[in-house]
């Protein structure tokens, strides 16, 4: 028995700290930290700054939502007012067409309008926006339409200079400048002028306002090429405007004798 007193005064408050050390570790497993946390941030608070709460920071988020939704129907709008005061000065006023759909491979090539058969759209329909001549209606559904845009490099454009009437013909690039090739070896032309569809051409009537030449190659061969800077802005788009195409392409007359080899105003 003295033994076992003797022991225990020697290693008792060892073997305690080593059964509170077992019990913490399990307690502290058990609850995941749960207590230590608890235990840190009572004593931590006074020295902490009040942060929101939560009702506060859900507040805060609700908040923030209506005012980029009111942000977002404020662009909106002043975009259709826009689209509105430039269909006033038109000498066909169109309908309005939301665009719906635009792949990102063909960002610059084709849109897809919330307008179809049922609102009026036809094929050949002209496309407008803001600036200038967007594209054409390819193709038409009940409620939808296809629109080959001026800056898909596959459509064709029969344009001329406003101030000097020299023609040619423009493609697209993919982007918001085209290429516009003459038929005279050599045009009166400069940076500035102003490009609009030509009588010559096929699918538009003339006097639509396409851009503004933005510079001029005449070592190109076998004629000179500008570079046309479209006027409507294409990329940015989100309404435009549908009007039916007064010019049918059987009625029109061909094109004039160009040095160009195979060419045609499309």
């Amino acid at each position: 028995m003295y033994v076992l007193r003797r022991w225990w005064g020697k290693n008792g408050l060892r073997l305690g700290l080593a059964v509170l050390a077992l019990s913490t570790a399990w307690m502290l497993r058990q609850t995941q930290g749960a207590f230590v946390l608890e235990l840190y941030r009572a004593i931590s608070a006074p020295f902490q700054a009040k942060g929101p709460t939560r009702a506060e920071i859900l507040d805060n988020a609700q908040v923030q939502e209506l005012q980029q939704r009111l942000i977002e129907l404020e662009s909106q709008n002043r975009r259709l007012q826009e689209l509105l005061n430039y269909n006033a000065t038109q000498p066909q006023p169109g309908i309005a067409a939301p665009i719906i759909g635009r792949s990102a491979d063909h960002w610059w090539q084709q849109v897809t309008l919330g307008r179809g058969r049922r609102d009026g759209v036809k094929v050949g329909s002209i496309v407008s926006g803001t600036g200038g001549l967007v594209g054409r209606v390819v193709q038409v559904t009940a409620n939808t339409s296809r629109v080959l845009l001026v800056s898909d490099p596959t459509s064709r454009i029969g344009v001329t200079v406003s101030r000097s009437r020299f023609m040619g013909y423009m493609r697209g690039q993919s982007g918001n400048r085209a290429v516009m090739e003459f038929f005279e070896k050599v045009p009166d032309v400069k940076p500035g002028d102003v490009v609009s569809t030509s009588s010559f051409s096929q699918l538009f009537p003339p006097g639509l306002p396409v851009g503004r030449v933005e510079s001029i190659d005449f070592s190109k061969s076998p004629a000179p090429e500008a570079i046309v800077e479209l006027s409507a802005p294409i990329s940015t788009l989100d309404w435009v405007l549908v009007a039916p195409n007064p010019k049918p392409a059987a009625t029109e007359p061909p094109p004039p004798p160009s040095p160009l080899p195979d060419s045609t105003l499309p």
